[in-house]
């Protein structure tokens, strides 16, 4: 089996959504993660932390430069990732949908390289 990273996508801001708005949607991630893990198809997961507490490393010469925040400035940034493994990309699509349902959110499918993943 293949690996996938299914990447989520999530607007610019360092405010999160309300409770009211958030815990249906993180109810329904959850869902999404059990299913996952029932089929076996489920290997790593996590959230991340506003872009803005984001620090970049650079090689600039001879010289790693660090710098605060994100690399590119944008609308919206990476906001969290789950690693899967499918057969096919028909099928980490398939996941990929259902994570698109349950985040509201635009997700990324897309392969990792053979030996990337344990």
């Amino acid at each position: 089996m293949k690996h996938y990273l299914l990447s989520i996508y999530q607007p610019d801001s360092d405010t999160p959504p309300p409770p009211e708005f958030l815990e249906p949607i993180m109810r329904d991630v959850e869902a999404v993660n059990a299913e996952l893990r029932a089929a076996g198809a489920w290997v790593f997961a996590g959230g991340l932390h506003p872009s803005s507490t984001a620090t970049v490393a650079k090689l600039q010469g001879n010289e790693v430069l660090t710098t605060d925040g994100p690399y590119i400035e944008g609308k919206e940034h990476l906001g969290g990732f789950t690693v899967i493994q499918a057969t096919d990309l028909d099928a980490a699509l398939e996941w990929g949908a259902k994570l698109a349902r349950a985040t509201t959110l635009p997700i990324e499918v897309r392969p990792l390289q053979d030996g990337s993943c344990g």
